[in-house]
């Protein structure tokens, strides 16, 4: 029963992946088994091209793993390192994308809108990514742990809220953005799938995302198929600018700042990191706006989504 799971999901990632492709399509490879899973069944189809990004002098784990594949699938792979200096010139222009200043979503959405700035310049009109996977097959380490029962409520918590900016950005660049993963008929799969074929464990560790190890494995390289899950910003590196932005902001300037944004803009800011990101919204947006039917955010004043557990706005959990 179990194989014969995989094979239809296989199959069905084939054929969906097939639909998203075209003779200038390339992939944003981080090297972890969503993305390259679809790298294996784009290569099979065209001569599919992988980007990865990484911030210079950080330790941006997905390079080893993104050329392991590469190397395994024989893709042309291109890679850009960026600087500091790259991301002061990005964050307005994400920020105003996003429409946020939350570390995090700053943090992970940096990566792929350099990812696919760089895309763009090489001449890439479609892009794959891997969004979906971990909020359909449980690829989250918070949620793995818990009991079956938790792990569905939360999976469908995740399924209700779950939003992906690889969209907006690539609106922004005129790139078609491609997401296998919440393809209709693969959602239905996995949201009808019980949490069985999601966790397992393998020499003692739990992983999730099981039944896509499973479905590939053999066609991977062993490194990549049991690869544990890498947060963006750790795999791109992005996870080293809260320590600059401590380092390059004195803690005179900053309790400045922070007393003078909570009595202009009732906004309470959390630390360096986000002060830099909300000085920029500030800049191109504007500050939040406490109107609005609902819930207001207690740190920003934004109207938080209707349940959700932490404002998109400025990243303040729980709410």
């Amino acid at each position: 029963m179990v194989v014969g799971l995989e094979e239809k999901l296989r199959a069905m990632l084939s054929e969906t992946v097939g639909r998203c492709v075209d003779f200038n399509t390339g992939i944003l490879l981080s090297g972890g088994l969503d993305t390259s899973i679809l790298a294996y069944e784009a290569a099979k189809c065209v001569e599919v091209k992988a980007y990865t990004v990484a911030m210079k002098g950080a330790d941006a784990q997905d390079l080893k793993y993104a050329r392991l594949v590469s190397d395994h699938l024989r893709l042309e792979h291109k890679v850009l390192e960026f600087g500091i200096e790259e991301v002061f010139e990005a964050l307005p222009k994400l920020i105003k994308i996003l429409g946020v200043f939350d570390p995090m979503e700053v943090r992970n959405s940096l990566a792929i809108y350099l990812g696919m700035g760089f895309a763009k310049e090489e001449g890439a009109n479609t892009l794959l990514t891997g969004d979906g996977a971990d909020e359909l097959f449980a690829g989250y380490d918070f949620i793995i742990n818990k009991a079956s029962e938790e792990i569905e409520k939360e999976l469908r918590h995740l399924w209700k809220v779950m939003t992906f900016s690889s969209f907006d950005i690539g609106k922004n660049y005129g790139i078609s953005v491609k997401a296998p993963y919440l393809d209709e008929k693969i959602k239905k799969f996995a949201m009808g799938a019980g949490v069985e074929f999601k966790v397992g464990k393998r020499n003692g560790k739990l992983f999730g995302k099981w039944i896509l190890r499973k479905a590939y494995e053999g066609l991977l390289p062993e490194e990549i198929i049991w690869r544990a899950k890498t947060p963006i910003e750790r795999g791109t590196g992005t996870n080293i600018l809260p320590s600059l932005f401590e380092r390059k902001i004195s803690d005179e300037l900053f309790n400045e700042r922070r007393e003078l944004y909570f009595n202009v803009d009732s906004v309470r800011i959390r630390d360096k990191e986000q002060l830099v990101y909300y000085e920029v919204f500030r800049e191109v947006i504007g500050p939040p706006e406490a109107t609005g039917e609902g819930r207001h955010c207690p740190c920003c004043t934004s109207v938080l989504r209707e349940g959700s557990k932490f404002c998109r706005t400025c990243g303040a959990y729980p709410v």
